[in-house]
């Protein structure tokens, strides 16, 4: 008898030590009901959690989404926001419409799902995208979803717009500040007038907007498009206007709208164990609404500068010498409806607001668009659209343009309405210019000339002489190297080479690159870079690095290349436990990559090279671990029927 008395004992002992419910499930049944301030439900693949939390440093709670294996706790749903709780009772249950509900013994119930549909079996589940659904148990259909209502965060799969089919209205809004998840100042909505454009609202003031949808894109909104790490989704037709977009496989990425206002891209660096950002919108003084006023422009160098666009100059001189530029500019000559008149194109800026009236065409071509607003002496201004299904459009402008900046690239092209004699006076300044720039173009090419001569006298010699062949290599702005790099940041230095320093960047178009730095004690110098420049210029195969451009500026010189993200072969191959990473088979991949971009190189290429310096540090690896041969520096071009050459220069290391 005692002895089946400790059975029971250690039976219920062990029962209360492990209560079903503190096992991870990613979902609640009809019928049952789950409390606690922790964990409540776990997705499937342990992706994201359900539960109570306390923000640091106060008594309320809330119940909330966030991620499951990310060590910094990052709430991306908050169910409660602005109706918290301080007792320990809460649970989480169904009522008897079938919606899920947040209830305790004080204050009844705190938060509940809002659907109008009654559920006989009700379900609700944690999914592995962070979404909480409700739905029948046997159907699988959703009657609701948290996803249909954001909080300030958007994580892939989330809509941001309207859908007025549905009711549904997808916006977000910010927190009140860093630990108080109730609703803030700030919210990031679709605008429902003219032509669909995200912005930032503090109250009825705007603060930010991304620019116009132009049918493949938003005008000034970059961090909108596809990158590397994610692809983006644009809805809009006569019911819907959302913007939605996925992420890269095994990515954490999620957009947020903090409490200062600002919209910022983050993913995870599992390196690093940090958020990083990758954009920022506001991103300078510029993208404040309406920096420059009523038909002014911005332009963004170290500091925010206005200017007027053609025809137009300040409303008030004596503000806009002071830098008090908000108030606008007024067109000099208001007779813009006469014979002669014509527009004036703007290149490479954020469109207009669209908010005012504006027309929309669709299958119009530029020409007629011209002819349209030509013909109505109230049109300002127009613009071409281009959708992703081919077809072509056109927009106009009425009333007012207000916040333009002229963007570093992917921007537009806008056409400005002027009168007779603003015309008249650009042809007489054009003429002038072509003049002066006709004989400053001759002066230029008899310099140039010169020069050529000098530096082949200079080169005779060499090891490598360059081909008659122009290197067909875009030239990069210094300053936009510079802010992709984060100024040459010692947290985005990613090696160290012959050249110099390497650094990894991201182009404002979301483009990772990788930065080599030529220093001035650098074994190798200007006649290895020279020759690395003009050597993988002219190759193209997908085992080599790809050279994606080059800068001079002063005394700098850097060559930027496309970022392989895997690092190079001996970051594998020396380290014992990353080594075990490699398979036999990726082994084998990687040593045939390696000898298809030899034989390329020896064989195949339009120029016989031969590389010099192939180590496993001059292997680099992309996201999918292919092989890349890098570092040109030293290589030798041989010539179609040469079979060896001669060297006074000690190579590789």
């Amino acid at each position: 008898m005692a002895k089946l008395i400790s059975i029971v004992l250690f039976f219920w002992t062990t029962i209360a030590l492990f209560p079903r419910k503190s096992l991870a499930v990613d979902s609640i049944k009809a019928g049952e009901s789950m409390s606690g301030s922790a964990q409540i439900l776990v997705s499937a693949q342990q992706k994201f959690v359900l539960g109570i939390f306390n923000p640091e440093g106060s008594k309320f709670k809330y119940l909330g989404i966030w991620y499951k294996n990310i060590p910094q706790m990052t709430i991306v749903w908050v169910a409660n926001r602005d109706n918290p709780f301080v007792s320990s009772s809460a649970k989480l249950t169904f009522n008897e419409e079938g919606n899920i509900i947040l209830m305790d013994e004080t204050d009844g119930v705190l938060w509940s799902s809002t659907s109008s549909v009654y559920v006989k079996e009700p379900v609700v589940q944690l999914l592995d995208n962070g979404n909480l659904v409700l739905g029948e148990s046997e159907s699988g259909n959703y009657v609701w979803q948290s996803f249909d209502y954001v909080t300030d965060t958007l994580l892939p799969g989330m809509k941001l717009g309207r859908d007025s089919k549905a009711g549904m209205n997808w916006k977000l809004t910010s927190w009140k500040s860093r630990n108080d998840p109730s609703s803030g100042d700030f919210t990031y909505v679709m605008d429902p007038g003219g032509l669909p454009q995200l912005e930032i609202h503090r109250g009825n003031f705007t603060t930010y907007r991304s620019g116009p949808y132009l049918g493949s894109r938003f005008s000034g909104g970059y961090y909108l498009r596809e990158t590397a790490i994610i692809t983006p989704r644009f809805v809009y037709n006569a019911n819907e206007a959302f913007y939605s977009y996925e992420s890269a496989k095994n990515l954490a990425v999620r957009y947020t709208l903090n409490a200062e206002g600002y919209f910022n891209l983050f993913h995870w660096n599992d390196d690093g164990n940090y958020w990083q950002s990758l954009f920022k919108s506001p991103g300078d003084a510029c993208d404040d609404y309406g920096h420059c006023g009523n038909f002014g422009i911005c332009t963004f160098s170290v500091i925010a500068i206005c200017d007027c666009i053609p025809g137009f100059q300040p409303k008030s001189p004596d503000d806009w010498e002071k830098q008090g530029s908000s108030g606008g500019c007024v067109r000099r000559d208001n007779k813009t409806c006469k014979n002669g008149e014509g527009f004036k194109r703007i290149s490479n800026v954020k469109l207009p607001d669209s908010s005012a009236k504006n027309l929309v065409k669709l299958n119009t071509s530029i020409q007629d668009c011209k002819a349209a607003c030509l013909s109505d002496c109230s049109c300002l201004a127009y613009g071409r659209m281009e959708f992703s299904t081919g077809e072509n459009g056109c927009i106009t402008w009425f009333e007012r343009l207000v916040d333009m900046k002229i963007l570093p690239q992917n921007g537009q092209d806008i056409y400005v309405r002027l009168a007779a004699s603003e015309l008249e006076s650009s042809k007489r300044k054009l003429i002038v210019g072509l003049s002066v720039s006709v004989a400053s173009l001759i002066s230029f090419l008899i310099f140039v000339a010169c020069f050529i001569y000098w530096r082949r006298r200079r080169a005779e010699g060499n090891e490598v002489e360059a081909q008659d062949d122009e290197v067909e290599l875009p030239l990069y702005d210094f300053t936009k190297i510079e802010t992709a790099t984060n100024n040459f940041s010692l947290s985005n230095k990613i090696g160290e080479g012959g050249f110099g320093p390497v650094y990894k960047g991201m182009l404002p178009c979301g483009q990772e690159i990788a930065v080599k730095r030529l220093a001035e004690d650098s074994s190798q110098g200007q006649t290895e870079l020279r020759n690395e420049v003009l050597l993988i210029s002219k190759l193209q195969h997908r085992n080599l690095v790809k050279l994606l451009g080059f800068c001079i500026h002063q005394q700098e010189t850097l060559l930027v290349y496309e970022y392989m993200p895997n690092k190079s072969l001996d970051y594998f191959l020396f380290d014992d436990k990353k080594r075990s990473l490699l398979s036999w088979k990726k082994r084998m991949d990687i040593i045939i990559g390696i000898a298809r971009g030899l034989l390329y190189l020896h064989r195949d290429s339009r120029l016989i090279i031969i590389h010099r310096d192939l180590k496993v540090s001059n292997i680099l690896l992309d996201n999918e671990m292919n092989p890349r041969i890098s570092d040109f520096g030293l290589a030798r071009m041989f010539g179609e029927d040469q079979t060896m050459t001669r060297t006074k220069r000690v190579v590789g290391t």
